[in-house]
C-alpha cells in the first residue's frame, strides 16, 4: 500500500514518516519549503494552493491513502481550500484519504466533552479554515476527518518550547488556568492516523489524549519533565485576555479509541518524569 502524507516534512508529518518508513511502508511523502531528513521516503514538491500541484503529485504518486497532515495555520488557500483539491485529487485517483482536523472548530461554548457528532462552530480564524477543510466528507465518500487537540513531543513542539520560553523568562506572556484540552503524543496520534489508514472507516473520528488538562497544567507537567522550575510560569485567564480562543474543549475519543490498538495517553503519563520520550510503533 502506497502511502502518501501531505507536510511530511513538518512536526507530526516527520512522525508519520519515521513510523510508515520502520514499519515497511512504501511511502512518499510532500514539502513545501524543503524535504525532511528522512530516508527510504520519496520527496515531493507540494503547493497545496495549486490545483495543478495537487493533481500532479497525486496522479505521480497513485496513493493508495493520502493522509494531510500540512499545517498552514489561518492562511485560508491552504487550510481550508488545500484539502478540498486534495480530495478531489484523491477521489478522482481512487484514493483514500485522511483529512488531520483539530478540536479548534469548536467554540466551547457548548457542554463538554465534544463528540463525534458535535457540529462544528469555530470562533477563530484557523478554526474556521480548519471547519471548512472538513468539507472533504462531502466531496469524497471515503474521507476520513481526524480531529485532535494539542500535539506534544519529546520537546519539538510549539507548546513545549513556550514552556521553555516562559520559565526562562526569554517570552513574555501567560499560560491560562482556564483554557482546557486533551493533548496527545505525537507518536501516539500518528499511530492512531496509520491505523486508520489501514483499515477502511470513514467518517470523522477524535484522537485527543484521554485526560484534559488546562494549558497552565500542561505547562508544570512539561518543566517537571524537563528540570524546569514550574513555579516560574506565569498564568493569567484567556476570559481576561484579548486573546481569541475557546475556554473549554474536552474531545470525547473514547469511540475512536475502542477501534484502535494503540492508546492515546494521558499527558500525565506521557510526560511523567524519567519515562522514555519515544513509544514503539504500533500501527502495522
Amino acid at each position: 500500500m502506497t502511502l502518501l502524507i501531505v507536510g511530511g516534512s513538518g512536526f507530526l508529518g516527520t512522525e508519520l514518516v519515521r513510523q510508515a518508513v520502520s514499519a515497511g511502508r512504501p511511502t512518499a511523502a510532500t514539502y513545501t519549503t524543503r524535504p525532511g531528513s528522512a530516508t527510504g521516503v520519496t520527496w515531493r514538491s507540494l503547493d497545496l494552493r495549486d490545483p495543478g500541484s495537487v493533481e500532479a503529485v497525486v496522479a505521480e504518486v497513485n496513493p493508495r491513502v493520502i493522509v494531510n497532515a500540512s499545517s498552514g495555520g489561518a492562511d485560508w488557500a491552504v487550510t481550508a481550500e488545500g484539502p478540498v483539491r486534495l480530495a478531489i485529487a484523491a477521489a478522482k485517483a481512487g484514493s483514500r484519504m485522511i483529512q488531520v482536523s483539530t478540536d479548534a472548530v469548536f467554540s466551547g461554548k457548548s457542554p463538554v466533552p465534544y463528540d463525534e457528532q458535535c457540529r462544528p462552530d469555530p470562533i477563530t480564524p484557523y478554526g474556521a479554515a480548519k471547519a471548512a477543510a472538513e468539507s472533504v466528507l462531502l466531496l469524497h465518500p471515503d474521507a476520513v476527518v481526524a480531529r485532535t487537540s494539542l500535539i506534544i513531543g519529546d520537546g519539538q513542539s510549539e507548546h513545549e518550547r513556550t514552556v521553555h520560553e516562559l520559565a526562562t523568562g526569554t517570552r513574555e506572556g501567560v499560560l491560562f488556568t482556564d483554557d482546557f484540552r486533551c493533548p496527545v503524543h505525537a507518536s501516539d496520534l500518528a499511530a492512531a492516523l496509520l491505523e486508520l489508514a489501514s483499515g477502511d472507516t470513514n467518517g470523522v473520528h477524535h484522537l485527543g489524549g484521554n485526560q484534559a488538562l488546562s494549558r497552565h497544567e500542561l505547562g508544570v507537567l512539561i518543566a517537571r519533565r524537563d528540570g524546569l522550575d514550574a513555579s516560574r510560569l506565569p498564568t493569567g485567564l484567556r476570559a481576561d485576555s484579548t486573546l481569541p480562543g475557546p475556554l473549554d474543549i474536552r474531545l470525547d475519543s473514547r469511540s475512536t479509541q475502542r477501534k484502535l490498538r494503540t492508546t492515546l495517553r494521558g499527558a500525565h503519563e506521557f510526560l511523567a518524569p524519567g519515562r522514555p520520550h519515544q513509544r514503539p510503533c504500533q500501527a502495522g
